[in-house]
């Protein structure tokens, strides 16, 4: 973990808990944020991906994103950063993104700022739809099923972003395309290059 991310943490924490509420009452929120919560597919601004796990929520207005981003940053000490995007999508909403430590604590930690959204939105936690970067299909916000879905170390981020490429390369391979996909960089891979002596 980086300085800056240490460092955004230890603000958060001193962070008065007690104003999580102001300016938003019981359904402020409601119909004003998408039920479908993305994880994984916007790159981090704090830090490397196999760091930072991205979730990004989609806001009908600049207003309630902001408003999303302000009851994030003040309640929750394990969120990094939040913040809205500067423009707005093609259906005119905007997308509010909340950057957290990649960790064995994400699901416990996303799963409880859900509960506390359903005040705001009247969304219970059994109807979000929740998306993993590229993996077909959405899952329920069911903590069994998100801690095998979602990568919450940095191994298996990488082996997630390994296995994706492979797959990737074999339907290029299939599809008579020139494959040229480097492998990454880490311990495993270093070691297979000294040992065949590529270094």
């Amino acid at each position: 973990m980086t300085s800056m991310m240490k460092e955004r943490i230890k603000m958060n924490k001193l962070n008065n808990i007690e104003n999580v509420f102001e300016g938003l009452e019981h359904g402020d929120l409601n119909k004003m944020i998408h039920d479908e919560i993305h994880i994984d597919e916007y790159k981090s601004k704090m830090g490397d991906d196999e760091d930072i796990i991205v979730t990004s929520f989609k806001v009908a207005s600049l207003e309630a994103a902001e408003d999303l981003v302000n009851f994030i940053e003040k309640g929750y000490e394990w969120v990094l950063d939040a913040d809205a995007s500067s423009g707005e999508l093609e259906d005119g909403s905007y997308v509010t993104f909340v950057e957290s430590e990649r960790s064995k604590k994400f699901v416990n930690n996303f799963l409880d700022l859900l509960k506390d959204l359903e005040n705001l939105t009247d969304i219970n936690s059994n109807q979000w739809r929740i998306r993993y970067q590229k993996i077909p299909g959405e899952f329920t916000a069911d903590k069994e099923k998100l801690m095998k879905v979602i990568p919450l170390t940095i191994e298996d981020y990488q082996n997630f972003i390994s296995n994706r490429t492979r797959e990737l390369d074999q339907i290029k391979t299939a599809a008579g395309i020139d494959v040229n996909t480097k492998a990454p960089k880490n311990e495993f891979t270093e070691s297979i290059r000294i040992a065949a002596g590529l270094r």
